[in-house]
């Protein structure tokens, strides 16, 4: 009897501390982390006050100049990420993709079953290629959420705490363009005439085990987090909102021309030879290459084929392109961090004084910790490397130090800010539907994780 009580006593302050941990985290960016459109204009207050203190070129002219510049200089990255989106939500959203899925869902009976069927799934989705992962990771959060009794947030947090691996991923932006040869951003190749193989970066163990590690870890310590039954806040499928019925959708037994053309598969047939045609005619000149825009294609591609007719994919794209509206504002924010960070020399000035306490064993980890401070001001990887590559590389260099490894600790930067940075975040909670401060709660954990087990790999990991 004693021994029992003991053991209750003993679990239900695990619990209890478990409980307090999640809770209070939960609660923290709850109240403190407002709308991220609000916190976008935060940080561009910082952003200008850092640049008139430090920045080499931080007078209100050029401060005034890169910000206009940055905010409508990133609008064709935006619409890519809106593209991104949209299309491969019509891929999740059509049948057979919902079959799968359901498929999946009706594997997690339990919350850890839920982390066990997500994690995995997601990860590999996200190494494959970064929008593949989002969606994926939204999606299945979604569907399992619809038929599990699991916290809804907790669950989202997972598949966003899972996709973070993507930079060390097929789809890193910094891993390919250094393994490519004539890529505007190999900056390698331009300091060196070599490319950097991928088989020296992603391929790479010092790469490659804390992938798998921070995916077991996270997985393992999200099954530890799920909150207590009096904490769970499950998922609430949306009512039907006749206002948002569209008046004007044509009557589905019309047999006028238009709705004929509309429901014709010709036209899906002549955009899947005019993309598909495209795809095979470049990869048989240049060989197999995966960018944004090729990725959108495919994405189209087999959306279209999958929903079949025209209106089908059509009333699909527009369901998504409802939850676009955050991207929307946040994207040109952060376009005017970006600009403002890169034209005043805000982000070299960063660069450098980390670069400049350096030496050939110490650069990656140090190019780390700096990247870990620009990723919060530029969330994107291939913008974040044409402003910190070019200091961190000539150092490296010079101090003969690992070309792949002070690279890829830029990369791997980017995976660990991500979970505070609510940028890429944005276009996974809107199709998940829920609020993101719930959410970045969690994924606060797993940037102190992953945090330290990117470190120690960089560090002692040959």
């Amino acid at each position: 009897m004693a021994n029992g009580t003991h053991s209750d006593s003993t679990n239900t302050k695990s619990t209890s501390s478990k409980s307090g941990i999640v809770t209070g985290l939960v609660y923290v960016f709850e109240r403190v982390m407002p709308d991220p459109f609000v916190l976008a204009i935060g940080l561009t207050i910082l952003v200008c006050v850092l640049a008139l203190g430090i920045a080499p070129h931080g007078t209100p002219s050029e401060i005034l100049r890169a910000w206009y510049h940055g905010t409508f200089h990133i609008l064709g990255f935006a619409l890519q990420m809106i593209l991104i989106l949209v299309t491969g939500y019509a891929i999740a959203n059509s049948s057979p993709v919902q079959r799968g899925l359901r498929s999946l869902a009706a594997q997690a009976s339990t919350p850890t079953r839920a982390a066990l069927v997500v994690f995995p799934i997601v990860a590999v989705a996200a190494w494959l290629n970064w929008g593949l992962g989002l969606i994926v990771g939204a999606l299945l959060a979604r569907e399992i959420a619809k038929r599990v009794h699991v916290d809804f947030a907790w669950l989202v947090a997972g598949s966003y705490s899972a996709w973070s691996i993507c930079n060390s991923g097929l789809s890193s932006s910094i891993a390919l363009s250094q393994a490519s040869p004539g890529n505007a951003l190999n900056l390698v190749e331009k300091a060196t005439g070599h490319v950097v193989p991928l088989s020296e970066t992603i391929f790479a163990p010092f790469v490659f085990v804390p992938t798998i590690a921070v995916v077991v870890v996270m997985m393992t310590l999200f099954i530890w987090m799920h909150p207590d039954e009096q904490h769970v806040v499950t998922f609430q499928q949306p009512q039907t909102d006749e206002a948002n019925i569209d008046p004007h959708a044509r009557d589905p037994q019309s047999t006028s021309f238009a709705a004929r053309a509309e429901r014709s598969v010709f036209g899906t047939l002549f955009l899947l030879g005019l993309g598909g045609g495209y795809l095979v005619m470049t990869w048989q000149a240049k060989g197999f290459d995966l960018d944004i825009n090729t990725t959108i294609l495919i994405f189209l591609l087999i959306g279209l084929a999958l929903q079949g007719r025209p209106i089908n994919y059509a009333n699909t794209i527009r369901d998504a392109s409802k939850q676009t509206g955050a991207m929307l504002l946040q994207y040109p924010m952060y376009g005017g961090i970006m600009g403002i960070m890169s034209g005043t020399g805000l982000a070299a000035a960063i660069a450098k004084s980390f670069v400049a306490i350096s030496t050939a064993a110490t650069l990656p980890l140090l190019s780390y910790l700096s990247s870990l401070i620009i990723t919060l001001l530029i969330p994107s990887a291939g913008g974040h490397w044409a402003v910190q590559g070019p200091f961190v590389l000539p150092a490296a260099l010079h101090l003969h130090a690992s070309v792949p490894r002070t690279a890829m600790g830029v990369a791997m930067a980017e995976n660990v800010s991500n979970m505070l940075q609510p940028f890429w975040a944005v276009p996974v909670v809107a199709i998940a539907g829920i609020r993101i401060q719930r959410v970045m709660g969690y994924t606060a954990v797993t940037f102190l994780f992953s945090l330290v087990i990117y470190a120690v790999a960089l560090w002692l990991i040959p």
